[in-house]
């Protein structure tokens, strides 16, 4: 609770600046009630659920909405409701932070609403240069906006690299390992982050990537992430405790960064590192450095059922989170740091070279693979 008050406090603070940013709005009704929009979305980090409370703030005053934030674990929780049978589906969802399999599973259902930039105006400020138009290998064709980046990254201590270093190829990795044994580690499939780390380094080895963004061909995947398997192979017996064991998750392996135990850990957000910086949370001689020569980037999206009774209202929070003033407070390092979608005049990103994520049926491929050879 404490950690949430110095996170909302942090990012009132934000507000003055970014103020110049802010449009000059009024409540559209003082009189009535507000219009209540119930949001589901992850509710696991101080952070973003201190910027949501903020939006909430900000709606109330400017579009008379009651912003809900429905907190949950995995939005798979939410979109096991609305592919319920039809006599037990729910009404309640009114806004789905969502992507990949969750989004697929939904617009193939038909269960999302569409023609999304034609009814949202801030859908224009969208930085088209970005990729977000293929969700996991899925088309977005209107379905879902994006409102965040997520790009795979290392955190490795600063003395081990090059001054100029923005790198760390594959083969520079495993060479410092094996320089500093024991030293290294990435956190273990199937969690996010481990899966994760799994595909960006598939990128990296294999010469054809192209049959990664497609549908996955069984027959014919093992002898493609040969490559990936063989470096593993070889890498893992000079990582912490032998490759026998790993951190049970991204967050988990922060903290043996941060006790002096590992010399690296991992981020899917390219701005993480100076954030938890300023905010304590991560040892001063990190640095943030790109795994190949292009990162393994992904966008978070919102959509809305087709079952909600108040798409206009949710339209309207869709909009706000669009908002130059809404991405630029998102940005910043002293709140939640989430890389904009839209351009900002005075806000800075650490995003390099991308590729895309792996189409979405690759994920368990990676991760059983993964657990046959080496969980045994």
């Amino acid at each position: 609770m404490q950690q949430l008050k110095r996170v909302s406090l942090l990012l009132s603070m934000l507000v003055g600046l970014c103020a110049l940013l802010q449009p000059h709005v009024h409540a559209e009704t003082k009189d009535e009630q507000p219009q209540p929009v119930r949001f589901y979305a992850w509710g696991g980090s101080a952070e973003v659920n201190a910027y949501i409370e903020w939006a909430k703030n900000e709606l109330a005053q400017s579009h008379n909405i009651d912003l809900q934030h429905v907190k949950v674990a995995d939005i798979s929780e939410a979109v096991a409701l609305l592919l319920a049978p039809a006599d037990t589906q729910t009404s309640a969802i009114d806004l789905l932070w969502i992507n990949g399999e969750n989004f697929a599973a939904l617009k193939n259902a038909n269960k999302l609403v569409g023609d999304m930039p034609e009814k949202v105006p801030n859908a224009k400020h969208l930085r088209q240069d970005l990729q977000w138009q293929i969700d996991f290998g899925t088309a977005v064709e209107g379905y879902e906006l994006p409102w965040g980046i997520a790009q795979l990254q290392l955190i490795v201590r600063n003395d081990l690299l090059g001054e100029q270093q923005t790198v760390l190829r594959p083969q520079d990795f495993y060479q410092l390992a094996k320089e500093q044994p024991g030293r290294f580690s990435y956190p273990k499939p199937p969690s996010f982050h481990g899966t994760s780390w799994l595909k960006a380094l598939a990128f990296q080895l294999i010469d054809d990537t192209d049959p990664l963004l497609q549908p996955v061909d069984l027959d014919t995947a093992s002898r493609l992430l040969a490559p990936l398997w063989r470096y593993l192979d070889q890498l893992h017996p000079h990582l912490w405790r032998a490759g026998e064991e790993f951190p049970i998750s991204a967050g988990r392996q922060r903290q043996l960064y941060n006790q002096g135990v590992l010399d690296n850990s991992i981020t899917f957000n390219p701005n993480e590192v100076r954030a938890l910086q300023l905010q304590q949370k991560l040892a001063p001689d990190a640095r943030s450095i790109s795994l190949g020569s292009s990162a393994l980037t992904n966008f978070h999206y919102l959509a809305i059922p087709t079952a909600s009774r108040r798409q206009e209202a949710a339209l309207k929070v869709i909009d706000f989170f669009l908002s130059p003033y809404a991405q630029g407070v998102k940005a910043q390092p002293q709140g939640w740091a989430d890389p904009s979608v839209v351009r900002l005049a005075n806000t800075t990103s650490l995003l390099v070279a991308s590729h895309p994520e792996p189409h979405v049926s690759w994920n368990e491929v990676f991760e059983q693979e993964w657990l046959a050879r080496y969980q045994r």
